[in-house]
């Protein structure tokens, strides 16, 4: 199981940088962890986007989700015509808040491009060779952390919350945990996001292999994040770069980063 990071930054995109978005890989089977702003330009760099098999949408935030606008005129104004519906897994009413930006006809099209569905806290979603299982956490009223597993790895996704039980009942046991470290740590318990210390606490208790720094604010400083993640947690920190990439290993073992 590979993950390409897509976007790592929270909010706004920093220069050369996206939002939040992760496609995870296993075999033939390609699933994309939130799709935000600058996520889809990336993601043609590294495969067809038509290929995906399925998107997920951790929250309804904007730089979780923007860019499924641009994906769908992708799916829908292809050049050998309308490709068939994408799975698109998301909050409650998202959708249908989404289409309130569209035209009669947009919001139509709009529909044509994805095959929806809802994210159910705790009720895992089979595609292809991967299984993501949804976990509530403390970000938004609706907000999920993604677990991808193999039936031999198992990723953790954070997406955004706060540091607690939640987050460590999600991120148990994760070869690669990929959690967000939205803020410096001058800011921290000023917003429903993690620190860099946070990160690493977590990645402690889960019992995590790797641990991968994403949602990081645009103009905070990604090394001294990663350096408050060192001080409490002595396993592998990396840094979510756009476009690097980082195979799944399990528990304590460790894995390499390759840009």
């Amino acid at each position: 199981m590979r993950l390409t990071v897509l976007g790592s930054c929270a909010s706004y995109a920093g220069a050369g940088r996206a939002c939040s978005g992760h496609l995870v890989e296993s075999g033939d089977t390609r699933v994309l962890l939130d799709c935000g702003n600058g996520v889809l330009a990336n993601l043609a760099r590294v495969v067809d986007p038509a290929s995906l098999d399925a998107v997920f949408v951790t929250h309804p935030h904007p730089d979780h989700f923007v860019d499924l606008y641009a994906l769908h005129a992708l799916l829908r104004y292809a050049p050998d015509g309308p490709v068939a519906q994408l799975r698109l897994y998301l909050p409650t009413d998202l959708f249908e808040r989404m289409g309130c930006l569209l035209s009669d006809r947009g919001k139509r099209e709009f529909a044509e491009a994805f095959d929806t569905e809802p994210l159910v806290g705790g009720s895992p979603v089979v595609v292809g060779d991967l299984t993501v299982t949804p976990y509530p956490v403390d970000h938004t009223s609706e907000s999920f952390a993604l677990v991808v597993e193999d039936g031999r790895r198992r990723l953790c996704y954070t997406g955004d919350t706060r540091p607690g039980p939640a987050a460590v009942s999600a991120a148990r046991g994760a070869g690669l945990l990929l959690a967000e470290a939205t803020l410096p740590a001058e800011y921290s318990g000023r917003a429903p996001h993690m620190t860099g210390r946070d990160a690493g606490m977590l990645a402690r208790e889960a019992g995590a292999g790797t641990l991968v720094l994403t949602h990081i604010w645009p103009t905070a400083s990604r090394e001294g994040i990663a350096e408050e993640a060192r001080s409490v947690w002595d396993g592998d920190v990396k840094l979510a770069d756009e476009l690097a990439t980082f195979e799944v290993a399990s528990g304590r073992e460790t894995t390499d980063g390759t840009t």
